[in-house]
């Protein structure tokens, strides 16, 4: 019994400095997203992307970088894109780099895995986007883009209206509300896959026994990078399979993925399950109400099938410049996370504007209302993943009384 309350404690407490580590990298990452989704609309966006497919495509991924990480926002994002007449591929281009190349994404990533990392994010990004660019060209599924468009075609539209230069609109207080409610948005849009996503990993960091995941990813644990061919293969499916069972969203996953590095797991297999947001069952099921079954796994097969070459590529390309990391050199089971370094004081400034944009645009401009179209989420996953960040919370709440006050 003390043992496990010990390692409840240890749990609550690892999960409590996870999420302090990253609190203002969220903030900033969250501010920039929305400061982005205000100013720069998808009507611009569109207009530029149904021509040549590679500018096309060079202007979706770019498009894709400046929005947001939330995989809900993204698919609504890339429907409403593709529908006003973006070119599939520039579309998937967007798809892909909303939820691998933004800003925030990468912030979470140097804080917990560090710099190779951060690069194998954005070069597999690149990466993802390329192999699946080569796959439409080779597949040229032209039926299925077809069918896809009259589909959404039979949908209302919805046009914005705004035809305002970004400059312009930086100087309205009423445009800064609605930056304001976006940010809001985001962190309602996450919080839930935050909560148990973080919970998760500091439950795992706790409980879960290093044979464990010497079992499911095999050869692993051993403090080794010179995994042979079939060893990564292996770690590189099992990678988005472990995504699907844990399915809590990319910045959620983060400090997952690092205790994944920790216990031993090649780079390659750690790259796939961060990549795996986009191939889980509620994507599938969402891409195929807006565009049918057929393309939703066309789509799936699409993503599944890059991202396991883009991880296997950043593996060997790496290897190649001997620049692989080292597991020993992740160690996230940190006992001083909250002591008064850099991380505090960012934290402090982070809370503070995030204090004032709620301000804003919740009490001082409540007249103005902002509304970015998201992905149809499934009640029931949504309702489930409410009630598991709820328990979270009372797990977490009961770990650290039991760590400072009963052990």
């Amino acid at each position: 019994m003390n043992d496990f309350l010990s390692k409840w404690g240890e749990a609550a407490y690892t999960t409590s400095g996870f999420f302090w580590m990253a609190l203002w990298a969220f903030a900033l990452g969250y501010i920039i997203s929305s400061c982005i989704q205000v100013f720069v609309t998808e009507k611009r966006m569109q207009e530029t992307m149904g021509q040549e497919e590679s500018r096309g495509l060079l202007l979706g991924t770019f498009f894709g970088f400046i929005s947001s990480s939330c995989s809900f926002a993204a698919l609504a994002s890339t429907k409403s894109l593709f529908k006003k007449g973006a070119s599939f591929i520039s579309s998937i281009g967007f798809l892909l780099a909303s939820t691998n190349l933004v800003i925030e994404l990468g912030i979470i990533i140097s804080i917990f895995l560090g710099w190779q990392f951060v690069v194998g994010e954005y070069v597999g990004g690149i990466i993802l986007i390329l192999i699946s660019w080569l796959l439409i060209r080779l597949i040229n599924p032209k039926k299925l883009i077809k069918k896809a468009r009259e589909r959404l075609d039979s949908e209302d539209d919805d046009d914005e209206n705004s035809d305002k230069s970004w400059k312009k609109k930086m100087k309205s207080e009423t445009n800064w509300a609605k930056v304001s409610q976006q940010y809001g948005m985001e962190w309602k849009m996450v919080w839930k896959d935050v909560t148990v996503g973080f919970t998760i990993a500091g439950i795992v960091a706790a409980f879960v026994p290093d044979s464990f995941f010497q079992t499911l990813f095999i050869n692993s644990g051993q403090g080794t990078t010179d995994f042979g061919f079939f060893t990564i293969l292996e770690h590189v499916i099992v990678g988005p399979l472990a995504a699907f069972i844990t399915f809590i969203g990319s910045m959620g996953n983060i400090p997952l993925a690092a205790l994944l590095f920790g216990k031993g797991v090649s780079f390659a297999g750690v790259m796939a399950f961060i990549f795996s947001d986009l191939v889980v069952f509620p994507i599938l099921r969402i891409n195929a109400k807006y565009y049918g079954w057929k393309m939703s796994f066309f789509i799936l097969f699409l993503l599944f099938t890059s991202l396991i070459g883009a991880s296997l590529a950043l593996h060997y390309g790496f290897d190649l410049f001997g620049a692989l990391p080292d597991p020993s050199s992740v160690k996230i089971q940190d006992t001083e996370y909250f002591k008064i370094n850099y991380t505090f004081w960012l934290n402090m400034v982070f809370l503070a504007i995030s204090g004032f944009l709620l301000y804003l645009g919740f009490f001082k401009r409540d007249d103005v209302m902002f509304m970015k179209e998201m992905a149809p989420k499934s009640e029931v996953l949504e309702k489930t993943l409410k009630y598991l960040a709820l328990i979270c919370y009372v797990w977490l709440v009961g770990g650290l009384i039991v760590k400072f006050f009963l052990n």
